[in-house]
């Protein structure tokens, strides 16, 4: 729903949004290019919404001050008549994604509006894919401001608080779903779009590993860190113990200084299999990357360092052949396989196989910008890792890793499944408050605004 507001006007007509538009809007391009007045207030439908008098002149006031083309506030969601505060987190360079939270009310500047039109030509008719791509080339030339204020109220609906956990993790897996593909690729086009025109777009990458300076004990390691998993550590383990190869390979266990068990359970294992490595930190400060670094610049580590997470297992004694022989054959500093989402019985559970076919070989370096993931497992070249380092976080290190060397290497893929993903009580993200979902998304938006940033370097030298 679309307000047309001004800043000499001394009230909104309203106090509560409703659901009745001012008019039908059949083109949406011509209608903004012919506002007259100053801002244009965008309000989500089928919501109930309630925002003041006052709320509108602090959005037009920051607005005026702020020289934004696009306003968005923090908001109260209404829940049995409690009042919970939503707070949003700042827009910046890497928060291309099309699935950044503005909230439910924003403010355009039809100064911006116009411009971008004027300059960018014409947005898609669907009003989402209109959205991201006028947010995207506003960006170019404004700052997009986000008010740390709860200005507006928004009702929960009881439909929307009582679908629970199978729609959120839907959600989060909604750019891999086959029904949305076409959809996806209409999105990647607009993000490609915008990164020519910031500066940002890299051509195909074509560069490959190439052969190593130095000797390795064997051919791969499978590197596995663990904090206090001792419910499903064994079996990762075993599921590492039964592959089946033509080339030797060990086992990394780096464990974090483990105190539910997890530790003994290891040791156990270790004492009777010597390609399993248990390696314990001296330091106490590491995370999941600060792990990985201990294991990939580690002596005992083999040519290749591939993935395995300490409550999944692999899909098949076949898994390691099959990831080594791809990073083999294509010299590939990287390599990324699909997987199962299951549940603790190994069963398969919505939305079962990701495998990420949206990625090309020519834009999926790209495209990566966009989206929060590359899939799993993941496989390296020892020597390249060791050129670049984890980011020491819980969160988004192998995330950081994918973008750093996409920027200069071939990725290589693997689309058939080679790991289970377990969905358990204690590793499930639909949980995380939205605290932690803040940060975790701003984490990956920073890694996206570091790595756009490394680009256009790239591009203008």
């Amino acid at each position: 729903m679309l307000y047309v507001l001004d800043k000499t006007e001394p009230a909104a007509p309203f106090d509560r949004i409703n659901e009745n538009p001012l008019q039908e809007i059949k083109n949406l391009s011509t209608f903004l290019q012919k506002l007259t007045k100053r801002y244009l207030l965008v309000v989500a439908a089928g919501k109930e919404i309630r925002i003041d008098d006052g709320a509108l002149r602090r959005l037009m006031q920051v607005a005026a001050d702020s020289q934004a083309g696009l306003i968005y506030t923090d908001y109260f969601l209404e829940e049995e008549n409690e009042l919970i505060p939503r707070l949003l987190i700042d827009y910046q360079p890497g928060s291309i994604r099309d699935d950044f939270n503005f909230g439910d009310v924003l403010l355009f500047s039809a100064a911006a509006l116009q411009a971008a039109l004027q300059k960018q030509g014409a947005m898609p008719q669907d009003p989402a894919l209109a959205f991201y791509d006028l947010r995207l080339k506003i960006s170019l030339d404004y700052p997009i401001f986000h008010i740390p204020e709860c200005l507006y109220t928004v009702a929960a609906k009881r439909e929307a608080v009582e679908k629970g956990k199978n729609e959120e993790e839907e959600a989060h897996f909604a750019y891999v779903a086959a029904r949305n593909f076409a959809r996806q690729k209409k999105l990647e086009k607009l993000a490609t779009n915008y990164l020519k025109l910031c500066g940002a777009y890299l051509t195909a990458r074509t560069k490959k590993a190439g052969p190593a300076d130095e000797s390795f004990p064997v051919e791969a390691s499978i590197v596995i860190p663990v904090f206090n998993r001792r419910k499903t550590i064994e079996d990762a383990l075993q599921s590492a113990l039964a592959q089946q190869t033509n080339f030797d390979f060990n086992i990394i266990i780096v464990d974090n200084h483990s105190t539910d068990g997890t530790t003994k359970t290891v040791q156990k294992l270790a004492a009777l299999n010597s390609k399993i490595q248990h390696l314990i930190p001296q330091r106490r400060d590491l995370n999941i990357g600060g792990c990985w670094n201990e294991a990939i610049y580690s002596s005992c580590c083999g040519r290749y360092a591939v993935q395995l997470d300490s409550d999944d297992l692999y899909s098949s004694p076949e898994t390691l052949q099959i990831i080594v022989d791809t990073l083999q054959k294509g010299d590939y500093a990287m390599v990324i396989g699909s997987y199962t989402i299951v549940n603790e019985r190994l069963q398969e559970i919505p939305p079962g196989l990701i495998d990420h076919r949206e990625w090309t070989a020519a834009n999926g370096h790209n495209n990566a910008l966009r989206v929060n993931g590359l899939g799993a497992p993941r496989a390296f070249s020892t020597a390249v890792l060791r050129q670049i380092g984890f980011p020491n976080v819980g969160y988004g290190e192998d995330y950081a890793m994918a973008l750093r060397i996409a920027r200069e290497y071939k990725i290589g893929r693997i689309y058939q499944s080679l790991y289970l993903c377990r969905r358990w009580l204690d590793n499930t993200d639909a949980a995380l408050s939205v605290e932690k979902q803040n940060r975790n998304d701003f984490y990956k938006d920073k890694l996206r605004t570091l790595e756009i940033r490394a680009r256009q370097k790239m591009t203008a030298s």
